[in-house]
């Protein structure tokens, strides 16, 4: 401005939109490298920083008011944000007002909020909400504020408030508002929770067809780690919730009947199946627990047409595959597949050979059936492809694996431990289906057979398994970046972990 343009040659020049006690502090600071920033100067002194591209105090004024952050500003703090271009202040505050969002609402910024702010708002899956009627209240609230200007919004909002999640009681009285007996798009939000409730009710679970039947997750991770017990002494099968980000275990719903060595696969991370494997009833029973539930709790399945021990589970296009396993002492070649929509099983191509305490993996739609045996320990590996209903054999791993431990990470399928038939294993081998071969890694700190394995963040998870006759209370962490794996101990004694399955964060696990 001062070398090329009109005001080079003038001797006064007015710099306009600038307070100029805030441009005073402004050349003070690129003289003396310090600045004051305060309650009352932030704003505008964050405002003069962004057109002076004065950086340092741009990032000086944001920790400022990120430090200020409360229910009653961080609304404008966001605006303020956003209209600075502060994008590590726009992150934290948004991420505040999600996780404060019961005592945002409160506040009169709250009313004021155009509708895309508040749309966008209440369609956050991590919004910290453990009643959703809460958000409907909110929504009520912000509509009567402005009653003629807004009524015609209220069914695009309604299109993100989780009717389905309320409990039976609370849905009647919202299906009394005025607002929603006034809008046909309003009533038929009301008619699909109703319908959801009904269905859930003899139906014991229903997959969530839209957003609105999917409760919202928030608190730290958005995953949990559901752990299986093994114990030949008790007359219930013990579950355990593991959060990995802060180490913790916590008691979950345990499983009345007993079921030991059970085969585990879940869908959409919120309906998790435990097929066969039972101790004194039929290996033909299932039993499904709902994550989400406020009261989760295990409920009776329809079982399966074989009866299968020490089986493979497998999830494909939100349906259960049953994988071969062993009915009585004999091995079992036979899968078959439960059928959601329908609620029935049905038989599929079988494999192969007869292979029981085999390991299942899910990679590019395709479900690999990995190791296992019957008379003999087998290193053989095949897939089954749902869309042609044919199983086709892949390269053989380079080491023979009964009891091994499957994961899918990266586009990358594991197989983890195992027992060879004389020796329990700690090796790992990796398959990747573009290269067609099996490779080794860096082996595990010890053996391992019949591990619980799940991938989560980046990362594969371990836990338990056998050793010879002693039992296991670690988890061997694998991070595929370093090649390496670490090695942390779990609670518990006279037990050991023989399944994991990750799982959306329980609404009543905090």
């Amino acid at each position: 401005m001062f070398s090329h343009f009109n005001e080079s040659n003038k001797d006064l020049i007015n710099i306009r939109e600038l307070d100029s006690t805030i441009l005073r502090l402004l050349v003070d600071y690129i003289y003396t490298g310090e600045i004051m920033v305060t309650n009352e100067n932030v704003q505008v002194l964050l405002q003069a920083a962004n057109v002076l591209q004065l950086d340092y105090v741009n990032v000086a004024c944001a920790e400022f008011l990120q430090k200020q952050l409360d229910p009653s500003n961080c609304l404008r703090i966001k605006a303020l944000a956003n209209l600075h271009n502060c994008t590590e202040l726009l992150s934290r505050t948004e991420s505040y007002i999600k996780q404060n969002f019961l005592e945002v609402v409160k506040g009169y910024d709250f009313l004021s909020l155009s509708f895309e702010d508040l749309l966008k708002l209440i369609s956050c899956n991590d919004l910290a909400v453990l009643l959703e009627e809460k958000v409907f209240e909110c929504v009520i609230k912000w509509v009567k504020h402005d009653l003629d200007q807004r009524k015609d919004l209220l069914p695009e909002l309604m299109e993100h408030v989780r009717l389905p999640l309320l409990r039976p009681d609370i849905l009647d009285n919202i299906a009394e508002e005025p607002l929603l007996n006034n809008s046909p798009k309003c009533k038929d939000y009301v008619y699909e929770a109703i319908r959801f409730n009904l269905k859930k009710s003899f139906q014991h679970f229903s997959i969530p067809k839209t957003i609105r039947c999917k409760p919202r997750q928030f608190g730290g991770s958005q995953k949990v780690i559901l752990l299986f017990n093994r114990s030949d002494t008790l007359p219930k099968c013990r579950t355990q919730w593991y959060d990995p980000t802060i180490k913790l275990q916590k008691s979950a719903p345990e499983m009345n009947d007993g079921r030991q060595m059970a085969g585990l696969g879940v869908i959409r991370d919120q309906f998790v199946f435990a097929l066969g494997g039972v101790n004194g009833s039929s290996s033909k029973s299932v039993s499904m627990l709902d994550v989400s539930s406020q009261s989760p709790s295990w409920v009776p399945m329809v079982d399966t047409l074989v009866e299968r021990d020490r089986l493979g589970v497998g999830v494909l296009d939100d349906r259960i595959y049953a994988v071969g396993g062993r009915r009585s002492i004999s091995g079992l070649n036979s899968v078959e597949v439960f059928d959601v929509s329908i609620q029935k099983w049905r038989m599929v191509t079988s494999m192969s050979f007869n292979k029981w305490d085999l390991g299942v993996g899910v990679l590019n739609n395709r479900l690999y059936a990995i190791g296992g045996g019957d008379n003999t320990v087998t290193s053989s590996v095949e897939y089954y492809d749902p869309t042609l209903d044919t199983w086709t054999p892949v390269s053989n791993m380079s080491t023979s694996r009964q009891g091994v431990g499957v994961g899918v990470l990266d586009g990358v399928l594991y197989a983890i431990g195992g027992y060879t038939g004389s020796v329990n294993l700690k090796s790992v081998e990796a398959y990747r289906p573009s290269e067609g071969v099996w490779s080794s890694i860096v082996d595990m700190h010890i053996c391992r057979k019949n591990p619980g394995v799940v991938a989560l963040d980046g990362l594969l998870y371990v836990f338990g398994g056998e050793r010879k006759s002693t039992i296991h209370h670690t988890v061997e962490i694998y991070d595929p970046r370093t090649n390496t794996w670490t090695m942390e101990n779990l609670s518990g004694s006279g037990e050991t972990f023989y399944g994991a399955v990750v799982v959306d964060r329980p609404p009543h696990y905090n």
